[in-house]
């Protein structure tokens, strides 16, 4: 488990798939830091190394566990396992 405060959302400008993503993410409150994997060649290499060489889908990095192109389930599942004090409860 990590103590992180948020997690890491990967994204591109003009991406469809990261606008969806970015309103599922804050409509379920989910705090996230924004990586522009257009303005950091680290960030690119990091999710095109995680998403087999393609820089045109959203990843999420949740503690030790990268999703690439993740559903919101599948996010919340992820903080369940490796950040659960950032999950809501109701």
């Amino acid at each position: 488990m990590t103590s992180q405060d948020h997690i890491d959302f990967f994204w591109r400008p003009g991406c469809g798939f990261c606008i969806s993503r970015e309103r599922r993410l804050e409509s379920a409150n989910i705090r996230f830091k924004k990586y522009n994997i257009w303005e950091s060649k680290c960030d690119r290499s990091f999710v095109k190394l995680v998403a087999n060489s393609n820089e045109t889908i959203s990843a999420s990095r949740i503690g030790s566990t990268t999703l690439v192109h993740p559903s919101l389930g599948q996010v919340m599942k992820a903080m369940a396992d490796e950040v659960p004090h950032l999950v809501q409860t109701k």
